[in-house]
């Protein structure tokens, strides 16, 4: 879209895309979106941005510290510790 891509550029963004038939680069972050929405965004009410900001950084502790990942079997900090001590 020419519109939002100019909007993106005025404001010094760099837009990520991929090749066109290649949408595996984004699958990690549309993964977390999708959490991100179904476990914080959809369950809370926020009173002003300023909450909204703050209760995010919050989950966001908390999903790379506490929360568990099944295919991890840990969380992701407790995960990217172990292998970086093995290594």
């Amino acid at each position: 879209m020419k519109k939002y891509r100019r909007a993106l550029e005025s404001r010094g963004i760099v837009q990520s895309m991929s090749r066109k038939r290649n949408c595996y680069d984004n699958a990690v972050m549309e993964n977390f979106f999708g959490i991100l929405k179904s476990e914080f965004l959809y369950k809370r009410e926020f009173e002003s941005r300023e909450h909204f900001k703050i209760e995010l950084e919050k989950f966001i502790n908390y999903y790379n510290t506490k929360r568990i990942k099944a295919k991890l079997k840990t969380s992701p900090v407790q995960y990217r510790t172990r292998y970086t001590q093995a290594a």
